[in-house]
């Protein structure tokens, strides 16, 4: 169990996170065509908003929009070197919303604030933590706002000693 701490962040144990806390994460995707109909297919969403850029094109949006499934998936992981490389569980996803379109080529940016962090009941070495994760476009609009409860290992527990 030890050798695997290795592999992960020295700063993302549970005693790390402090409600107020935030981060602007390092990385940025852009969203591919590939990304939207493959993993809209997967996932068996058959909407034609997704899949239909002739009738997409009559729409005032104009263009075939990229499932939310797909967007809060890559800010959660835009997120994750900074908020998941310890976790255990992830226990819960609240409060999605979409307040923007997402299109094919757009690039999405994350950012998180811890909101709250607690003991794990029945465990000592792990405890919850309550992320408030969003996403932006390169154009700095939100397309994502949502809570995510994850369970993280307590560097007291598993890192190397």
């Amino acid at each position: 169990m030890a050798e695997l701490s290795r592999l992960t962040g020295n700063d993302n144990y549970f005693e790390d996170f402090n409600a107020g806390d935030s981060f602007e994460h390092a990385r940025g995707k852009t969203v591919t065509e590939m990304d939207n109909v493959l993993i809209t297919n997967l996932v068996m969403n058959t909407a034609q908003g997704h899949f239909n850029e002739d009738r997409m094109a009559k729409s005032p949006l104009q263009h075939r929009i990229v499932f939310g499934g797909i967007t809060a998936s890559m800010c959660i992981g835009l997120a994750m070197q900074d908020t998941g490389e310890n976790a255990l569980a992830e226990l819960s996803l609240d409060n999605i919303r979409f307040p923007a379109s997402v299109f094919h080529g757009d690039t999405l940016y994350a950012f998180t604030e811890v909101l709250a962090k607690e003991d794990a009941p029945g465990r000592t070495d792990a405890g919850v933590v309550t992320f408030h994760h969003w996403g932006v476009n390169q154009e700095g609009r939100k397309v994502f706002d949502g809570e995510r409860r994850v369970l993280i290992k307590r560097r007291s527990a598993w890192a190397d000693r």
